[in-house]
Parts: C-alpha cells; structure tokens; sequence
C-alpha cells in the first residue's frame, strides 16, 4: 500500500508580490503531489502566507496602510496566482488565522513549561532583512550575505529558546538519516555549521519595538519572533495535535525550500519538534536560486521576475515544463527568456508537437480516424515493438521523480520522443501504406505509435496537465477518466480498436523571438566581420576530439585570479581540466553543466594542477560564455 505524501511550500513573506522564485517552489510541490498521486497515494499540499514582523509593519507604512490591510491585499495575490499556474493546493493557510495562532500559543506554552525558554538580556547584530540575529562568522565582508547591508547593534531584553541543549541530538539525528536533508550537499551544509557550538534562539520581540505578531501566553509584554511562529503552520494546519489530518500526513511531511531558508528548517525547526515531543519532518528538499543577470532575484536589485508576464506570454504549461527542466533540483540556475524559447521551440515544438502532429496526420490519412486492431503476433513477427522502451521510460522516469530529479525525469521522457521519431523514419508507414500485403504492419505501427503518445501524455501530466489532457482527448481516452496513474501507464494496449479519434491539433507553436524579445544592437549600429581563419581539411579537423563533459565539480585556484580547476564527467571516467574563466564565472555556476571539451589536447600543468583538455568558451575583452549543450546526451558523446 501506498504511503500518503504530504508536501509544503514554504509560507511566503507578504512584504512584497510574488515572483518567479515563490512559482518554482510551488510548482515544484504541485508536480511532486500530482506524480505521488499518479502512484495511487493519497496527497496533501500546503502553501501559505507569512503576515508577521518588522517588514510587514514597514512594509504597510511604505504603502499607507494598516498592517491587517496590507497582508489581506498581498496575501491574496499569492492565493490568486496559484490557480492561473494550474497549481492546486489543499490548503492555504495564513499565520493570522485563528487556528494557527491557537496552536504557536500552545506550543509555546509547552516548551516554557519544559524549562526550555528563558529570559535573557542581548547584544547583537540585527538583520532587518532577515529579521534575526547573526554570528561575526555567518557575516560577509561584515555585511548580511543576503541582503548585502551591515546589520545594526541591538541589545534588549528578549526570551531564547534552549536550542542548544539540542545539538547534538540533530547531528546525531542527520547521521543516522543522511536522506532527512536533501540533496546530500545541504545536509553536509547543517552538519558543518553545527560542527561549531550552536547558540540559543531568540524567539520574541518586546511590544514597544513590535506590536504586530502573535502574543507570548506568558508575557503579554512580547510578541513571537517569526520563525517561531512561521515554522508552526506545517503542523497547525493539520490541525495538531488531535486532528486526523496531523495523524495521517505529519509522518510523511516533505518540505520544499530554497537554500537561503535552510537554517531555520534544517536547526531551528528539527529541534523545536524536538521541544515540543513532535517527530521530525520526512524530508527536507532544498533547491538552489533563479540567477537573473547573474544576480540572484531580488526586489532590490530590480531583476524580479513577474510569473503573471511569463505565463500571459509563453502559456502555462511552458513556463511550468521550462521550470522543472531547466534547473537541476539544488543547483542555481539561469532565467532568460531567450532560454524559455529555446525550451519551447526545439523540446515543445519540434520534438513533442511535430511527433503528435505527425502520429496523428498520418493516423486520420490511413485509417479515417478509426483505431485500427492492435495484433502483439504482428508486432513480435516484425519486431515492431515500442512497449519496451515505454517500461524503460516509465521506470527511469518513476526513479528520477522519486529523487525530486525533475529535469532527468523529463529527458528520459525526451528520449523516448526521440525513439519515436526515429520509429516513425524506421518503420515508414507511408510505405507500409502503399503495400496491398502490409496491411497489419501498418495497423500495428499506428497502434504502437498512438500507444506511445499515450504513454507521453500521462508522464508529462505533472508538469504540463493541460498539454496531457488534450493529447489525451486526441487520443481517444475519456477526459471524465483520465488515465494518469502510473500502473494504467503502464498496461498496453489502452486504446481501444474502432475509437474514431479527433483530428489533432498544435500543441506548441513555435515562437520568433523578435516578436518577443528586444533586439540587441540598435538600428544604425551595424554588424561586423570578423577575420576568418585559414581553412584546413577534414583530415585535420578528424583528429580533434570534442566531447560532451558534465561538470562535477568547480574550485577556484589559489593565488591564480583567472583560473578555475574543473572534475568532468566524459561517461568512462572522469578527468580534471583547468579553465581560465574564472574573471566570468563562480564555481557553483558551472555545476551540473553539460559542456563540450577539447578532449586529446596534450595534458599541461598550469599553476601545480594538470589538465588533461580544455572546455570550449567564447571570450571577448569583458565577456566570456561558455559552450553548453542545449540537450542532454550522455556525458562521453563525441560531437561530430
């Protein structure tokens, strides 16, 4: 039996509207609760808005506003976006809600009765931004790492939280679960910052600096500090502690957040449980940041990216597949419209669209929209079949979306694409059609073909359903029972002989990027030659190995500005290279990357390390962009 799955955002912060960065995440749990119910799972999903602290107050000021006023008005915007993205949560809750509150006074209470909050007196460096305190050590270049500005001195009376007494219970408890925290990477990150001793938290704020926030049930001179609070909606909207909803998910709780919240979630929130006599969460997923001109998003910096623009543009669906395909889960990646065209022009429309488009031309041209009878004795005499590539797909597919490995899910279902495309060129049915005595060739080449696509429709469900829908609809399945569950996937034939099918139709034109983006050069600057090499001949260029790398692993290299040492995966084996990109690129950046690598070039050591090949990179003066492969092929690949 099937495990019920509960999955959560993190609750957005109402201190401005939400952008590209709160879509991913939420995208990311709408995909993960549609495949674990295609497994036959029953789901929960929870998103919600964060309506306490010192933004908000200053937030609603900046705006003319009460408080109340402004968190209604914001908090809404995220709980009407969320429905336009075809994400469907099963519960949007608000740290103002009532019942929430009930639940953070108490836990509080409990905890305080524990013996495990205490009053203190305390000097520290305050981030506003990030509304807590920080260590000299967490500072970079004295300066919050998040939001870049030097956090001011506060010293007041405040109540702490014994979250010391907890640390090594959490290491202990994250060695003997190295999954709990997901990917291994930010595990490794929690157990190294509790190599260092681990201080108490302050939890509340005194009502002459904040009045705005929930009131501690054992000084009403205080309100709770926000994590304290915020953390507490995972439970409170189960309805913890006596509610069947906390009985049947709380055991199966998967969190989903981005990097620059994994203290609170990865220290603060295990041992708060911990406090309170609650078991921990199941997992904890983090991914890593949207880069928008290099720059992670922020409202500051003025590179905020408006879902609402992106999906009146592009189509939900799109944004939503470019999403879970473009970024490796826990690895920051690049935005730019240009990339979602790319997606949508080669992946959508010319891999997906045209094999649709073509399967079902074809189809209505030989056998006037009627299914014809799928015969397996055929299909074993001829060695017609595609259902082993299909049981291929689905099991690489189930194994990668268990793992949150959203892009490799996908281009396992882009490779079987490709399988079909090439079945269609191998097989040619509009040869087969022109033979008297090829009858039911034809007619199980169609049936295999239309299987194919059905196969297609139901992986792609999660993350582009209206695309699913339609081609099932085209497919003659019933749109009042959809089959999207992965055992229905699996059965083959699902198509019933004699359905007549509706004609098909474009899933995903494809798109000019001059009618979209801006161009680049103005309209009196002029293109330039550039001089051309001497030519050489094949045999010369025969003897250049270019081969598809992945990254593994990026370091700078001490005491060389301009260089970065590289580990690359080339399928066989791996090998290091040394690349002097680093004026262009943070190590990070190149991580999870597929580049191509001028592989038999002679080995050369350059400052101590050796580098057996050299990637391959455009450079101009102040600008420098590497060769990335806009597919995935396996690592090793020779280009040719």
């Amino acid at each position: 039996m099937t495990d019920p799955f509960y999955i959560t955002t993190p609750i957005y912060y109402v201190n401005a509207k939400p952008h590209l960065g709160h879509t991913y995440t939420t995208i990311v749990t709408d995909v993960a609760r549609r495949f674990h119910a295609m497994k036959g799972a029953e789901t929960y999903l929870l998103t919600g808005t964060d309506e306490h602290g010192d933004k908000i107050v200053k937030a609603a000021e900046q705006n003319g506003q009460s408080p109340r006023e402004y968190v209604d008005r914001i908090s809404q915007m995220f709980a009407d976006l969320w429905p336009e993205l075809n994400i469907s949560s099963d519960h949007f809750i608000r740290t103002t809600d009532a019942s929430h509150i009930a639940v953070v006074i108490d836990i509080l209470q409990k905890i305080y009765d524990k013996g495990d909050i205490y009053y203190s007196e305390y000097e520290g460096l305050y981030c506003f931004g990030c509304e807590r305190f920080f260590n000299e050590r967490e500072l970079v270049d004295g300066k919050c790492p998040d939001h870049g500005t030097p956090p001011e001195v506060i010293k007041e009376s405040n109540y702490f939280f014994k979250m010391s007494r907890y640390q090594q219970w959490l290491i202990d408890t994250l060695k003997e679960n190295p999954d709990r925290i997901r990917p291994e990477r930010y595990r490794n990150e929690v157990l190294s910052f509790l190599k260092e001793p681990l201080e108490d938290l302050c939890i509340s704020r005194p009502k002459s600096r904040l009045q705005w926030g929930i009131t501690l049930p054992f000084d009403d001179r205080y309100v709770t500090y926000v994590w304290f609070d915020a953390l507490i909606n995972y439970i409170s909207a189960l309805g913890y502690p006596d509610g069947a909803l906390f009985k049947k998910f709380w055991p199966h709780a998967h969190h989903v957040v981005a990097k620059d919240i994994l203290k609170p979630h990865g220290i603060y929130w295990p041992t708060m449980l911990k406090a309170a006599g609650i078991d921990v969460y199941k997992h904890l997923m983090v991914h890593g940041y949207w880069n928008v001109e290099d720059s992670k998003m922020s409202k500051s910096l003025g590179n905020v990216v408006d879902p609402i623009y992106l999906k009146e543009t592009y189509s939900t669906d799109a944004i939503r597949y470019f999403l879970m395909r473009e970024m490796v889960f826990g690895l920051d990646s690049g935005f730019s419209e240009s990339a979602i065209i790319n997606r949508i022009n080669s992946d959508l429309a010319n891999d997906l669209g045209n094999l649709f488009s073509r399967v079902l031309g074809m189809f209505h041209k030989y056998f006037k929209s009627t299914v014809p009878h799928y015969d397996p004795a055929v299909q074993n005499d001829f060695q017609l079949d595609l259902r082993a590539d299909a049981e291929t797909v689905i099991s690489d597919y189930c194994t990668a979306m268990e793992n949150f490995e959203f892009h490799k899910a996908l281009a396992s279902v882009w490779e079987y694409i490709g399988k079909m495309n090439k079945y269609v060129d191998v097989t040619a049915p509009w040869e087969l059609a022109k033979k008297k005595d090829a009858k039911k060739q034809l007619d199980t080449v169609i049936c295999n073909l239309l299987e194919g696509l059905r196969v297609v429709s139901g992986l792609i469900y999660p993350v582009m359903p209206e695309t699913a829908a339609t081609m099932q609809k085209h497919l003659g399945m019933d749109p009042d029972r959809p089959f999207y569950r992965i055992a229905e996937i699996r059965e083959w034939p699902q198509i019933p002989a004699n359905r007549v099918l509706p004609k098909a139709v474009s899933l995903f034109p494809r798109i000019d990027p001059e009618t979209i983006l801006k161009p680049e050069a103005g309209p009196e600057e002029s293109v330039s030659t550039l001089p051309v090499e001497p030519e050489i001949g094949f045999d010369d260029f025969s003897k250049i190995d270019l081969r598809a790398a992945t990254v593994i692993h990026a370091e700078n290299i001490p005491k060389a500005d301009k260089l970065l040492r590289l580990e690359i995966d080339l399928g066989d084996h791996t090998r290091t290279i040394v690349a002097g990109i680093a004026k262009f690129y943070r190590p990070e950046e190149l991580l999870g990357k597929r580049i191509v690598v001028l592989a038999n070039l002679k080995p050369a050591k350059l400052m101590g390390v050796e580098s057996r090949g050299m990637l391959l990179a455009a450079v101009e003066k102040d600008a420098c962009s590497v060769a990335v492969l806009d597919r995935d092929i396996p690592a090793g690949t020779r280009l040719k």
